[in-house]
């Protein structure tokens, strides 16, 4: 049974059952009304379709100039080589997509729907070695010289739950698969892991935070007993050649924004780099072999420099409605319940770098930048450098209500399962379940205060 108490200014949630009685105590006075600018100097007070899109304040004119460079090679697509547009050439021969933007179109969230920003990562064993035909990644399209690797399946299964006070709702499971394999048959082994791209923004602070101020939140052995484990990804830094913390990603398998963009290049759109050199085909795909490329590397330093600069200098939108009563309780029920615990909120840039605007900021990304274990209901069971199969790096909360005005939808998580923020939130398990269990339990009254709380970072 569960009895709701006002009292005054303090909410008193008391659930009881036949093994324990759980108090939940909420304040009202004691909320984040003032945390608007979540991003510090370097966040925008734009709220419309293109939030994601503007620049930091304080880049110098040279910055600045590279930073609208950066946002046209981001957005403009690549053509097959060779052609007359040679800037812009070297495209494929494989591919997921033909620019930057189509899977973060506004710099926002890709989504699971067909050709907006869903791709398949391949991984076998337990050192997620690569398909032996198909490489690390499916590419779902080519140029018209060579057929693509195949296709990507997706079907859900409604499944039905119920919070404590026995409202319904229904969580998507999805299943994966490859067909259409052009170049022979896939590993037995081979195990699918979905992506989404992510939302831009920000990116540029989460690298200037200190590493000892991400390891300080880690405790791998749990040795305060809370049941939050969350562990540091190392990785090799393709530009430094260094092993760093991992940082970006939906496993924090990458540890600089230029190794990130280098990646994509090469493996999203099938463009070459200093960094990436080589194709993205594999020595049996034969076919893809001796064909014209778009230079050697397809994308200079300089043209690279600009998107990494564009991708470090993205602003953060400031939160809205943190005035409204119902978001000053939602903010003390994300506390209560325990959700700081991985979305870390506050910290302080270091001063790395030179874009001089990014250092020595406060800001508050909803991140711990560390990997967590999140059960098996999200479990890819690919593992990734010291990522399980059922770990995940926490996902950074800033901007998450306007990704619905920028991208028109409100598909969340890795794979995009989660429909709605609500439906992210039931998927968490794993060190997360208790503090799912508490929202689960929650009167629909409270649980809406939550929501709306997340709806204005």
């Amino acid at each position: 049974m569960k009895q709701l108490f006002l009292l005054g200014v303090v909410l008193t949630l008391v659930v009881f059952s036949c093994k324990k009685e759980e108090t939940i105590v909420v304040s009202e006075y004691s909320d984040d009304s003032t945390l608007i600018d979540l991003a510090g100097n370097c966040s925008t007070g734009d709220q419309t379709s293109f939030a994601f899109s503007y620049q930091i304040n304080g880049l110098s004119s040279d910055q600045s100039l590279m930073f609208f460079v950066g946002n046209s090679f981001f957005n403009q697509s690549w053509v097959q080589a060779p052609s007359s547009t040679t800037a812009r050439d070297g495209l494929g021969p494989l591919f997921n997509a033909r620019s930057c933007s189509a899977c973060h179109f506004r710099d926002g969230r890709g989504s699971p729907e067909a050709n907006s920003g869903l791709l398949f990562r391949l991984g076998t064993g337990a050192d997620n070695s690569p398909d032996a035909i198909y490489g690390g990644q499916l590419q779902d399209f080519s140029h018209n010289a060579v057929t693509p690797e195949g296709n990507m399946g997706i079907s859900y299964v409604e499944e039905i739950g119920y919070f404590g006070d026995g409202e319904s709702y229904s969580l998507r499971r999805p299943a994966y698969s490859v067909f259409g394999q052009s170049y022979g048959a896939m590993q037995g082994t081979t195990l699918i892991s979905p992506r989404v791209g992510q939302q831009m923004i920000g990116l540029g602070l989460l690298e200037l935070i200190p590493e000892a101020a991400i390891l300080a939140g880690a405790d791998p052995n749990d040795a305060d007993g809370d049941g939050i484990s969350g562990v540091a990804n190392y990785v090799t830094d393709v530009v430094s050649g260094n092993l760093v913390i991992g940082r970006f990603g939906w496993k924090a398998n990458v540890g600089s924004i230029a190794h990130q963009i280098a990646a994509a290049f090469n493996g999203d759109i099938g463009i070459t780099s200093s960094y990436f050199p080589n194709e993205n085909y594999t020595i049996n795909q034969p076919s893809c072999a001796g064909l014209a490329s778009g230079g050697n590397p397809e994308i200079d330093d300089e043209d690279l420099n600009a998107v990494i600069l564009y991708s470090r200098s993205l602003a953060v939108p400031k939160r809205r409605n943190t005035t409204s009563s119902n978001v000053k309780y939602g903010a003390q029920f994300f506390k209560a319940i325990g959700c700081v615990s991985c979305h870390k909120m506050n910290y302080t840039t270091g001063f790395g770098g030179d874009i001089a605007p990014l250092k020595n900021q406060k800001i508050t990304p909803f991140t711990d930048l560390l990997l967590h274990d999140m059960g098996p209901g999200l479990a890819d069971n690919v593992p990734d450098h010291l990522a399980s199969g059922s770990e995940w790096r926490t996902q950074p909360l800033w901007g998450l209500g306007l990704i619905s005005t920028v991208n028109g939808h409100t598909y969340l998580l890795h794979d995009g399962r989660a429909r709605s923020i609500e439906e992210a939130i039931l998927w968490h398990g794993g060190e997360a379940e208790k503090s799912k269990e508490k929202y689960r339990k929650l009167p629909v009254q409270y649980r809406n205060y939550l929501l709306e709380y997340l709806r204005s970072l």
